[in-house]
């Protein structure tokens, strides 16, 4: 596996429309990294900047200690997973899953292990016969997978690959990636993923880190987590979080002990929060998320008795 490195990439269009602003990203050995975003963010276009199906109009993509801008897709030492899982038709899934190693010429004995060792990893060994019409979804997931797995490429690519199945199977399938990718790590060969999604339940739930993109640009790369509790602007607060998060003006005052002025209340800034913004002031963005409020019943009014 290699580190992914993305330097000043840029994508501009024959009709001038420039798709992708100059980003810089690192991904590192083994991590699973996620491009998320809504549709048009250019996630998928950087994708196939990495696998070399677009070209690029400025910048360096470097995969290890290679330059690969130049470098066809073959030579890349990528291997792709689609939406569509692109899986040969006429071919059965032992053929679909070598077919790889047989265009390198590897010996048979290799190819054969190979295969075996990749379908009991998927748990798909009892499907080695069948033809991808005989597949489920989730099956021919599988087995796209499997076919990116035998290759045992430098980067791993993954184009929003459950998009396709129902909500239970992507759950399911979101389930078996990961830990497919935990028990790689595990076996001593660690994969370095690249995985696209517009979901953003999938991004958080199966991402090291998580890189937030839009309209080419991106807005924050961190882990979930942090992504989560400190995002870095309103685009990325309002994007991460079911139920997204309430943003609304406010004013900062900071005479002392910053506070925020909402409509006609008046909030004291929480002291680890106060020292960040104590030099900010005037119009804010403020933030909440549905389930830090609390709705308090009004106070009753005490009834006196007449003695």
């Amino acid at each position: 596996m290699a580190e992914l490195q993305l330097k000043s990439i840029e994508k501009t269009y024959g009709s001038g429309f420039k798709a992708v602003h100059g980003i810089d990203l690192t991904v590192n050995e083994g991590e699973f990294m996620v491009l998320v975003g809504p549709s048009g963010c250019a996630k998928s276009t950087t994708l196939r900047m990495i696998a070399g199906l677009e070209t690029i109009t400025g910048g360096e993509i470097r995969i290890g200690d290679r330059v690969v801008n130049d470098i066809v897709p073959g030579k890349r030492g990528i291997a792709m997973v689609f939406q569509n899982y692109a899986l040969y038709p006429h071919m059965k899934v032992r053929n679909n899953l070598s077919f790889g190693l047989r265009l390198k010429r590897r010996p048979k004995t290799e190819i054969e292990g190979a295969t075996q060792d990749v379908s009991r990893v998927l748990e798909i060994e009892q499907l080695l016969e069948r033809l991808p019409k005989q597949l489920s979804g989730g099956q021919a997931q599988r087995v796209a997978v499997g076919r990116a797995l035998i290759k045992q490429p430098e980067v791993f690519l993954f184009d929003e690959p459950l998009s396709n199945l129902d909500a239970k199977l992507r759950a399911s399938m979101r389930v078996r990636i990961t830990d497919l990718h935990k028990r790689l790590k595990d076996e001593g060969r660690p994969a370095t993923v690249v995985y696209v999604t517009h979901d953003q339940v999938e991004a958080m739930t199966m991402g090291d880190r998580i890189c937030v993109m839009r309209e080419g640009h991106i807005m924050q790369v961190a882990d979930p987590t942090t992504l989560y509790e400190r995002p870095a602007n309103a685009f990325v607060a309002g994007f991460i979080g079911m139920p997204e998060m309430n943003l609304v003006d406010a004013i900062l005052t900071s005479d002392g002990v910053p506070h925020l002025t909402v409509a006609d209340q008046t909030i004291k800034v929480p002291e680890g929060l106060g020292e960040r913004l104590r030099l900010a002031e005037g119009p804010v963005k403020f933030g909440i998320r549905p389930q830090h409020l609390q709705i308090s019943p009004p106070e009753p009014k005490t009834r006196f008795r007449e003695p």
